[in-house]
């Protein structure tokens, strides 16, 4: 966490202990003794964790995803969840349309080229974002830092919400899925991951799509695994993607399936790959602890 946690947690009435080190079986054995937990993304919370938990009162992700929660769990012993997506949400719209910009514009590509004394101006002729309809599939507040953002290029800008059908806002068009994908030229995912997200992306999901795609993910990778973007490429409906998320992001321990598919990833040439920092940002970073401060004194 940054080093503003502590004294602002102090300022607000809250003793702190910072343990970034501790084991999962030393929280198992301490937990007892606190009335609340802050995490990132590596410490899953569940019932094996929380076992002694009797004075626990919140539980707080320092991020946007609590995918890593047990969430069902913490609701039945009335334990309250706090995450901090207000922290970096202008970050991953940065991000998001950074990955756009450089994919339609060839700008990777330019650069590798140049760089190996490779001079090609009518192969890296690029295309204008203000001409395209961007598809944006999960508007809470990532989906919508990004149609903010997004709103200033004169490109149209569409939505869709399984939560959120007929949200009224004015930087994007709330859309059925259907028409969504009959519209779509820049593919943009900003949902969380949950049982339902879960490998969205398998099956006929690209295939459904009428135009072909500029994909964006900067949600959760297992969201849309690799084979699915490989056969997405393969068929004609992927034509370029920006991946800030992995399927499985620990590189040393992909499936063979896995590795095959990421290989083939790599070999395309289509594909922009950044190591999950969409969010990770210098402000960010301080950002995260003002919106966790700002809601665990508003819980007590």
């Amino acid at each position: 966490m940054h080093e503003s946690l502590v004294p602002r947690l102090n300022e607000i009435g809250v003793e702190t202990n910072y343990k970034p080190t501790i084991t999962r079986e030393q929280i198992k054995s301490e937990i007892k003794n606190y009335n609340g937990l802050i995490i990132r993304s590596k410490t899953f919370v569940d019932k094996d964790l929380l076992n002694q938990a009797n004075n626990l009162k919140f539980v707080a992700r320092a991020g946007s995803g609590i995918d890593n929660l047990d969430i069902d769990y913490l609701n039945s012993k009335s334990i309250s969840i706090i995450n901090a997506p207000e922290g970096n949400r202008d970050a991953v719209g940065e991000h998001t349309i950074g990955l756009i910009l450089n994919l339609l514009h060839n700008i990777l590509e330019g650069h590798h080229q140049v760089s190996n004394n490779i001079w090609k101006r009518e192969e890296n002729r690029g295309q204008e974002l203000g001409n395209k309809i961007v598809g944006i599939i999960g508007y809470g507040n990532m989906g919508s830092s990004v149609a903010k953002k997004l709103s200033s290029f004169g490109c149209k800008i569409i939505a869709y919400d399984k939560y959120h059908p007929t949200y009224k806002n004015s930087f994007a068009e709330s859309v059925s899925l259907e028409k969504l994908m009959e519209e779509t030229d820049i593919l943009s995912l900003h949902t969380p991951l949950t049982d339902e997200t879960l490998r969205l992306t398998s099956g006929d999901f690209f295939d459904r799509f009428k135009k072909e795609l500029v994909f964006i993910n900067t949600a959760r990778g297992e969201i849309a695994s690799f084979s699915s973007i490989e056969r997405a490429i393969k068929n004609g409906k992927i034509i370029k993607a920006g991946l800030d998320v992995l399927e499985n992001e620990k590189l040393q321990s992909l499936t063979t399936l896995q590795r095959k598919s990421l290989d083939f990833l790599k070999a395309s040439g289509k594909i922009i790959f950044t190591p999950h920092v969409a969010g990770w940002t210098t402000e960010s970073y301080i950002r995260i602890n003002e919106v966790l401060i700002k809601k665990i004194k508003r819980l007590f």
